[in-house]
């Protein structure tokens, strides 16, 4: 019922720090720290994705640096141990590069962060060229909505839609972003789905739900 659904364009950050595939490594830790992000796209081209490259990748060269690995363990890890070896991002780089696009939805955007476990992921059009990157961090921006906000969208996206008749009796209550529904109502079976739908709406960390039905339904 609420249509008032955050998008990743609505939180990316658009100014994106990327190299190319023939950056160095060096020129590439030098970008991380100078910018101080923890990973960076690799773009060819007119800005198409082809690939990022994470501190994680980076840090296999200090990883096999440190001792020399086994011939068992080298053929297990041949990705790392050739990364470990190159010097440029075309060979750094993971690729394809995992990315989401800019009208999915924030859950649809940490769902990915976590089933492919990044932490950031670019953002890109149906060309692949880059638009933006959001991060874990991007998605917690929702969160920052102030009480008032969260409020009136409950009030007018759940509340008034879902009780026309009886909504003047609800009161909506918000408080660190939990929501407190309190009241009476005319139809008891719609009071789950008001919580359900509070819920849902962008930013709210909890439901409290008090909502009652009138006495001569019990």
């Amino acid at each position: 019922m609420t249509n008032s659904r955050y998008i990743v364009a609505d939180v990316m950050t658009t100014t994106v720090v990327t190299v190319t595939p023939d950056a160095g490594f060096k020129e590439i830790v030098a970008a991380m720290e100078r910018w101080r992000v923890t990973a960076v796209p690799v773009i060819e081209g007119e800005g198409k994705v082809v690939g990022v490259i994470s501190q994680a990748d980076l840090l296999l060269k200090e990883e096999f640096h440190q001792h020399r690995t086994g011939m068992i363990e080298q053929m297990r890890r041949l990705g790392d141990t050739a990364k470990a070896g190159s010097t440029h991002a075309r060979d750094l780089m993971t690729s394809p590069a995992i990315t989401v696009h800019a009208d999915a939805t924030l859950p649809q955007a940490a769902r990915l962060m976590a089933g492919r476990r990044v932490k950031r992921l670019p953002v890109v059009d149906d060309s692949g060229v880059l638009k933006g990157v959001v991060s874990r961090a991007d998605l917690l921006k929702i969160f920052l909505r102030s009480d008032d906000e969260l409020a009136s969208e409950v009030r007018c996206e759940v509340v008034d839609r879902l009780f026309p008749v009886s909504h003047r009796n609800v009161r909506v209550d918000v408080a660190d972003g939990v929501v407190t529904l309190s009241g009476a109502v005319r139809d008891s079976s719609l009071i789950p789905v008001a919580e359900r739908l509070t819920h849902s709406v962008e930013g709210v960390v909890d439901v409290n739900c008090a909502l009652t039905a009138p006495a001569s339904e019990n």
